[in-house]
């Protein structure tokens, strides 16, 4: 929940980071709700394209992947019915028309900060999809890369292990909340990628929305 005051400092603070994110070959737009990241979406994506999912909680929140999956022709991993068919529709995502995902922190400056236990959401942002649609939250905007890093690393990876943790897990986030660097074998935070720049121009799109939202 965001009150009056924190409504004002995104709005003028999002489309300050927009204009930065622009600058360094992103598409990015700047929405004050999720209802208005919904139609903003919808407009971005037609219907006739592939889409698949990075496991976006923002996504989710703001109705976008029940959207699609009613609109659109969708690779849902979450349909295969072992592990192997999973890994298989995460290949296939990786050639999709558009690729649906958050991500875990924003510099001020308009870098991209990402963590992944697999490796198939950053490689989705990296290359593969013919286009990549980011939704995220204000809450996700840090003033410095150093400050994104640390928060993909002690707030978005601990909050996200804790929604696959269970008896077995064995890293200290899902017994704590806090990360220790771990090196344990159901670690989610494997892959720490950092995009700086879109080479191709307006491929990777960035719906920044007025609004906690994710982790």
């Amino acid at each position: 929940m965001t009150n009056i005051n924190e409504k004002k400092r995104y709005e003028l603070y999002g489309k300050y980071v927009a204009e930065r994110l622009d600058k360094r070959g992103f598409e990015a737009y700047y929405v004050d709700n999720s209802e208005e990241a919904l139609e903003m979406a919808k407009k971005l994506i037609p219907e006739t394209a592939v889409v698949s999912f990075g496991g976006s909680a923002t996504a989710e929140e703001i109705g976008l992947v029940d959207s699609l999956k009613k609109s659109n022709k969708v690779i849902d991993r979450d349909k295969a019915k072992d592990q192997e068919e999973r890994t298989e529709l995460m290949r296939q995502a990786l050639l999709s028309d558009v690729y649906v995902c958050g991500t875990n922190a924003i510099s001020e400056d308009g870098q991209l900060v990402n963590i992944d236990g697999t490796g198939n959401r950053v490689a989705a942002i990296t290359f593969g999809p013919k286009e990549v649609i980011i939704v995220a939250g204000m809450n996700k905007v840090t003033k410095t890369l150093e400050d994104a890093v640390r928060r993909a690393r002690t707030i978005a990876a601990p909050a996200n292990m804790m929604r696959f943790a269970n008896e077995e897990s064995t890293t200290p986030c899902s017994k704590t909340g806090a990360c220790f660097d771990c090196n344990q074998k159901d670690c989610i935070c494997n892959i720490i990628n950092i995009t700086r720049r879109s080479r191709v121009e307006g491929r990777i799109k960035i719906i920044l929305i007025g609004e906690n939202l994710g982790f």
